[in-house]
């Protein structure tokens, strides 16, 4: 017999957390597009100079920080299908998962920005680094923020905070961390491959 929150979670058009959240990360995400739009328009204007400056970017170091952030996620969708079975402990243990994930990428993009910082690639070395600077630091003050909402959503399931017919919360958590990812998805190639 399915209980109304797993009729609801199954309901076409049940909309995963809240309105709110929703109305954020669209936000979020339109000041996101604006800077890759710009970053993206001033590469076609000076091709030459993002290329040469990409080269001075390790692209391995950017494939390591995208797979630390999508572990992270598939660690919070496992999470939030725990929740929505009523398993908020096992939920609980998944979110400590992402956040061990996601400081690998934390780790990984304070050692980058260490070694442009000491060899003179700051954020007034060119255009692109400029771009570079913005972009890449706007996008990792978002993951500290997501990492603190996981932490909180991990704390909140250890005390049996959340469940199956009390999650929407979860739900918003899980979704402002999804969203990180796919900003992140966008920028990797754009930064760091693209020519």
């Amino acid at each position: 017999m399915s209980t109304s929150a797993e009729s609801a979670a199954a309901a076409p058009g049940h909309l995963p957390g809240d309105l709110a959240m929703w109305f954020f990360m669209l936000a979020e995400l339109s000041v996101f597009a604006l800077l890759i739009l710009a970053f993206a328009v001033t590469q076609a204007i000076k091709p030459q100079m993002f290329s040469d400056s990409r080269l001075l970017l390790d692209t391995s170091t950017g494939l390591a920080m995208t797979l630390g952030l999508l572990t992270a996620g598939l660690f919070a969708a496992l999470a939030l299908e725990q929740v929505r079975h009523s398993r908020p402990r096992r939920g609980a243990a998944l979110l400590l998962g992402a956040l061990l994930a996601a400081s690998v990428y934390v780790v990984l993009k304070l050692s980058e920005y260490s070694h442009l910082l000491t060899t003179g690639l700051g954020l007034e070395h060119n255009t692109f680094f400029t771009l570079y600077w913005i972009l890449t630091g706007f996008h990792f003050l978002h993951v500290l923020l997501g990492m603190v909402i996981l932490g909180w959503l991990a704390v909140r399931c250890r005390r049996g905070g959340f469940g199956a017919d009390k999650r929407s919360g979860f739900e918003s958590g899980v979704l402002y961390w999804h969203m990180v990812d796919l900003v992140w998805v966008v920028l990797f190639p754009l930064v760091y491959v693209l020519d």
